[in-house]
């Protein structure tokens, strides 16, 4: 039977032509093993047991928890038999999926033997799965996921995906020790990661401002002076015509209180899924639009510390800290300047650019042209962007009409007063690229005003 799995699973590497590290395949135990002996990390230990006065075996049980906690327990066959299909089956049931421009020659002159980092802007909870998806002919990736996703069973299969888990707003000493020194082992063994530089999901639609935590310990891989690779940070770019979680996010930006807890979350999913199975078999399941992912010019961590302070990640975190923004700060930049613009959130630009409620159609269609031309001249990303315009409108109003967001009166558009919160939020995910218009309303506290027709400001 053992036989027989291998075999499988190598037939399934071969199919996919996956760049995976053969660490990936390593023994958890063994991995658990090599952490538990690790210099700084019984170093972390005994900094524990004299801070808190614990004895060293209850300090090790805790070590163990954390261990058990992130090391993941990868299976090939999970990943690419069950993990690849049910992506191929969610992707491509609810979206479209494009890859619209990737900067090939970068990408392709990475030495085979150095170590990829995926960078990427973070929409929603399927950003996992589209980019799995996208890359799964080609590269495995071990994503940091956040705790919403330990709960069973997707803790379970997330793990044997490879992902490992961290938790956000911990700052115990310990547990961060142990968190960076697997960060650093998996890296200095070639495996290729994919994190979140914002360190959660954007609220708002727009690009937040970066978090340093995994990337520091990425970096500091460096240090070892076994350690003789490069590192190579991809960015990429992801946009959607519809994220599923936006009213969500849009309640919590306005209010905290209205986060979900992890078992909340876990039957808001189960009842999704469940609902669009009714719709899929009654046949009146309708595709979201599109999710469009770019890649854009990767950076070479050993080129960029040729540019920084000599010896700049050996420095005391307060003084390191923020050196390393500047790199962080730079990707951020690269991933917006590729962030794919779908119909969508054009068509969200141009209504709100009006700042008004009524708006006739033609007028909408001329404005996203205009901006359509203004992206063109920042060398903005735009999804089928030589595509006539009312085409573009089509694509998008299906979408707005079936969210009940924008409604026809005669020639005109009404944007209703419940969907200008959706409108901005998709507004937002573009708003780096082509600003619109002057400083706006607060995002919970839009109020409809009747104006004339503007004419768009010169940038």
């Amino acid at each position: 039977m053992r036989g027989w799995l291998r075999r499988q699973a190598l037939r399934s590497l071969h199919e996919f032509r996956t760049r995976l590290a053969r660490y990936k395949l390593q023994e958890r135990r063994l991995v658990k093993a090599a952490l538990a002996d690790d210099a700084t990390i019984t170093a972390a230990v005994h900094e524990h047991m004299t801070t808190h006065g614990l004895p060293e075996p209850a300090v090790r049980r805790r070590v163990n928890v954390y261990l058990d906690e992130i090391v993941p327990h990868f299976s090939v066959l999970s990943y690419y038999k069950l993990g690849y299909n049910l992506a191929k089956i969610f992707v491509n049931l609810l979206y479209k999926v494009s890859v619209d421009y990737q900067d090939e020659a970068a990408l392709a002159a990475i030495p085979r033997h150095d170590v990829v980092v995926y960078l990427m802007n973070h929409r929603s909870n399927a950003d996992y799965v589209v980019v799995a998806y996208v890359l799964a002919h080609g590269v495995h990736v071990s994503y940091a996921v956040g705790e919403w996703a330990r709960a069973w069973p997707l803790e379970y299969v997330f793990k044997s995906f490879g992902a490992y888990f961290i938790r956000r707003r911990f700052r115990e000493p310990l547990y961060h020790a142990v968190l960076e020194r697997y960060i650093q082992l998996i890296t200095r063994n070639g495996v290729t990661q994919g994190i979140f530089p914002e360190g959660g999901l954007t609220r708002d639609g727009r690009l937040r401002v970066p978090k340093l935590g995994l990337l520091d310990y990425i970096c500091r891989t460096m240090l070892d002076p076994a350690f003789t690779r490069d590192i190579w940070f991809i960015p990429v770019a992801m946009n959607y015509d519809r994220v599923l979680e936006d009213r969500s996010l849009i309640r919590e930006l306005t209010d905290e209180r209205h986060r979900p807890g992890r078992v909340a979350q876990l039957f808001s999913v189960a009842s999704y899924l469940l609902s669009n199975t009714v719709r899929l078999l009654t046949g009146r399941l309708q595709r979201y639009g599109r999710v469009a992912v770019n890649f854009g010019t990767p950076l070479s961590l050993r080129a960029w510390l040729r540019t920084a302070p000599e010896g700049v990640l050996a420095w005391p975190k307060e003084r390191r800290l923020p050196e390393l923004e500047k790199l962080a700060r730079e990707m951020v930049t690269r991933i917006g300047a590729i962030l794919p613009v779908t119909p969508v959130p054009l068509a969200a630009a141009a209504l709100l650019s009006f700042d008004q409620t009524v708006i006739p159609r033609s007028a909408v269609l001329e404005r996203m042209d205009e901006l359509r031309d203004r992206l063109h001249e920042v060398n903005g990303k735009v999804v089928r962007g030589d595509a006539r315009i009312g085409d573009v409108w089509d694509r998008a109003w299906r979408m707005l009409r079936m969210r009940r967001l924008v409604v026809v009166d005669g020639d005109s558009l009404v944007v209703l007063p419940r969907g200008r919160p959706l409108l901005e939020y998709y507004a937002n995910a573009i708003a780096h690229l082509v600003p619109i218009r002057g400083p706006r309303r607060p995002f919970h506290k839009a109020h409809e005003v009747e104006t004339d027709l503007p004419k768009l400001k010169k940038l």
